[in-house]
């Protein structure tokens, strides 16, 4: 039937004022990337950063991992000294470096993320240019609905659940999920036994620094660390993640099949192939649209998606673009396939990056001009219209959950709701 309008629900809509995801206000210093040797001038400077990024986890101090589960608590990234990392990365050129920018001012801080990902794990061999077997926690959820419900990290990786919908894990004492062995079946006290007489030739090697961050940091994933790290440094986590998983996951030239190398300072990467000119490749950028579609009684449609594991989450419709789609047409055309639901006017609430694996959220703001649902019963299992008294009530009852704190719909649905959820 056609929507009874009582006035325009689109009237009083203002766009987001806060996303966990773009705080970034780091100046990225473009023309800076291509400087010969900037890496190594950089981490030579004491004024300089550098955080760590490992299958898609960004690296906190220990201990901090146990604090994705709380609500008020605070984290921040795990810092190195750059001069001891770039030591390091002349040990493993596997280890990808990413200058991230500067912020300027009198301490000219600038920010260097490493990725190590490919770095060969304790136990595993220290020969440089090793490479894991798998690069863990980049894998793709395949649909952005699908990345934005699921629990647990993207990947095989098993660590804590936040509890909010995303996919939030704290890999605390990470040797677990990324498989770090023990040391050759000795235990830590044998370490101080003069007794145990290991043979000069099977002592293993001292771990590296970059070995060692495995596990002695903690791994948290993006979505626990966001809400609760400081603007400057969840943009920085945001920037360093976006481009680990790129490199992690595009290893080939997709010309050619080349392999590739980092290139600009790791904003890019060059193809290996000289017949082929060297190519330059930059980072894959899919864009997806995530609409709150409103009703002339101002009721939410909510929906849930068949891809969540938790049955009482409720989101906003959400899907990729279409090659040659404008956003506009995306908004409507989702809507249509996943409820049956005509869009009329739409309107852009804001943007925010979701590297899982490289989505880019755009959010809109939608006023139906028809009311009745017929979902498609295979993305979408089940979606309903709520008032802000109905949505309220569901949530306490516990029938309905909402988006994670990391995720652009629930600032969406505060947005229409009026307070903070």
């Amino acid at each position: 039937m056609t929507a009874d309008i009582h006035f325009s629900p689109l009237a009083l809509t203002r766009a987001l004022p806060f996303l966990p995801l773009a705080q970034g206000d780091i100046d990225y210093q473009v023309d800076r990337r291509g400087e010969p040797d900037l890496i190594n001038t950089l981490l030579a400077d004491p004024a300089t950063k550098v955080v760590l990024t490992r299958g898609g986890l960004v690296a906190v101090p220990r201990g901090q991992g146990d604090l994705v589960d709380y609500e008020n608590v605070k984290m921040r990234l795990a810092t190195l000294p750059g001069a001891y990392v770039g030591e390091e990365l002349r040990r493993y050129p596997e280890a990808v470096p990413m200058f991230l920018g500067s912020y300027g001012g009198v301490r000219g801080e600038c920010v260097i993320a490493v990725d190590i990902s490919r770095v060969p794990e304790i136990g595993e061999g220290t020969v440089p240019g090793a490479q894991s077997n798998s690069v863990l926690g980049v894998q793709d959820a395949g649909t952005v609905d699908g990345a934005m419900g699921s629990t647990g990290v993207n990947g095989s990786i098993v660590g804590k659940r936040s509890g909010e919908p995303g996919g939030v894990a704290g890999a605390a004492g990470a040797a677990a999920p990324f498989g770090v062995p023990d040391s050759a079946g000795q235990g830590a006290d044998d370490a101080f036994d003069e007794s145990v007489s290991t043979p000069a030739s099977h002592v293993a090697p001292k771990p590296t620094l970059l070995q060692q961050a495995v596990t002695r940091f903690d791994w948290v994933d993006l979505r626990g660390f966001a809400p609760h790290a400081n603007a400057r440094e969840a943009g920085q986590a945001t920037s360093a993640v976006t481009l680990s998983i790129w490199h992690s996951r595009q290893r080939f030239c997709p010309t050619c099949g080349a392999p590739v190398l980092p290139a600009l300072a790791g904003w890019a990467q060059r193809c290996s192939n000289q017949e082929d000119g060297n190519r330059i490749l930059f980072p894959r950028v899919e864009p997806a649209v995530i609409t709150a579609v409103v009703d002339g009684r101002d009721r939410l449609l909510l929906q849930h998606n068949a891809a969540w594991k938790d049955p009482n989450l409720y989101s906003v419709s959400a899907g990729f673009v279409e090659a040659g789609e404008n956003l506009e047409h995306a908004c409507r055309r989702e809507a249509r396939e996943e409820t049956g639901i005509q869009l009329g006017e739409v309107r852009y609430l804001g943007s925010q990056p979701w590297p899982f694996p490289a989505s880019l959220m755009m959010a809109f703001k939608a006023h139906a001009i028809t009311t009745d649902v017929h979902v498609d019963g295979s993305e979408t299992v089940t979606a309903r219209w709520v008032t802000r008294d109905e949505y309220t009530a569901e949530l306490i009852a516990g029938r309905m959950v909402a988006p994670g704190r990391a995720t652009i719909a629930r600032y969406m649905i505060e947005e229409w709701l009026g307070r903070e959820l």
